[in-house]
């Protein structure tokens, strides 16, 4: 089997904040998040693709006709017609009018979607009151490729917002930061950068996954402001040093500075020594299959040296959970 290893190592600081990552890539502002929207409508002018029957479909097209003035008395049935499920996303600040994609997905027995259109369609909220309507031409994407679920398309900008969502965001005078990853360390690096850069004592980390930061007087009704600048403050985030094994494909996945405590490892015909005298980190004897390292090793030495000697991911996941209980890798290990 072929050996596939990603390494995530990252040396952190814990007196620099230098680091790349953002803090608005860090984290989410609380009551500023998308709200799913959907509703029930019908695909109309498919290719005998439809649904060809059944009561749901029948009794709305019925129900459709008798909203138009007519009164159809026999039973209703095509195959040119879909029931379909709209689903949508609208954006807490979205503005009456504003255009917004819509998802189609089937949910009768319809073999394809391709060349409808969608009726006019009411989207509605958790609360039951509709927020935008959806219509026009469902687009399936791969079609000349062969795609597989042609049965779920989408409508880009096909949905336009008729109510807004109620928000008193601009009058707010404190804000609550959630972070995407929870963890002290990043939460501690946060508060300190927010609380020098705004110069005061702004900011309050109540756990590993919460800061509350009070708005400044002189950016109060000025939010857009003052968030635009504290997303760009530059913070070292944090990571717990973790393996994530993923047994079916053979992919390890390695994140965060992991070094090996003194520890000899004997699997098959392998034999590693950490704090060997024979060389340096990751030397190998030649002729046999004996690596030596040094006491400062890292995972990715042992990585590197088991690599040269042609380990299988089956070999990697075996030593890093013997390792691991051995007490010499400090690391969480993650199977999936």
């Amino acid at each position: 089997m072929k050996l596939f290893l990603i390494l995530l190592l990252i040396t952190f600081s814990e007196t620099t904040f230098s680091a790349d990552s953002r803090i608005k890539d860090l984290i989410s502002i609380k009551g500023v998040r998308d709200n799913p929207i959907i509703g029930y409508g019908l695909v109309i002018g498919l290719n005998g693709t439809g649904d060809g029957g059944g009561e749901i479909t029948d009794t709305s097209l019925k129900k459709m006709f008798q909203k138009l003035g007519l009164n159809p008395q026999k039973e209703i049935s095509s195959k040119n017609v879909a029931a379909v499920i709209v689903t949508a996303n609208i954006s807490s600040f979205a503005k009456s009018g504003q255009k917004i994609d819509v998802l189609i997905s089937s949910i009768g027995d319809a073999s394809s979607l391709a060349g409808g259109s969608l009726l006019v369609t009411p989207l509605k909220g958790g609360d039951g009151q509709v927020y935008a309507i959806a219509s026009g031409p469902v687009s399936i994407g791969g079609l000349k490729q062969g795609a597989k679920f042609a049965t779920s398309g989408n409508i880009p900008s096909g949905g336009i917002v008729e109510k807004e969502i109620i928000s008193d965001f601009e009058k707010k005078q404190s804000l609550r930061l959630a972070i995407n990853n929870p963890d002290f360390t990043t939460a501690a690096r946060i508060e300190k950068i927010l609380n020098e850069e705004l110069g005061g004592k702004f900011a309050m980390a109540k756990d590993s996954a919460t800061i509350d930061l009070i708005v400044p007087v002189n950016y109060q009704r000025n939010l857009v402001q003052l968030i635009s600048i504290i997303e760009n403050f530059k913070v070292n985030a944090d990571q717990i040093s973790k393996i994530v094994i993923n047994e079916r494909t053979g992919t390890v996945v390695v994140g965060g500075e992991i070094v090996l405590r003194p520890v000899a490892i004997s699997h098959g015909e392998l034999t590693i020594e950490v704090a060997g005298d024979a060389g340096g980190s990751g030397s190998k004897k030649k002729g046999d299959s004996l690596i030596y390292m040094d006491k400062k090793a890292t995972l990715n030495d042992l990585v590197k040296g088991l690599n040269s000697m042609g380990a299988t991911p089956e070999d990697l996941i075996s030593i890093f959970q013997a390792l691991k209980r051995n007490g010499a890798l400090n690391a969480e290990i993650e199977m999936i």
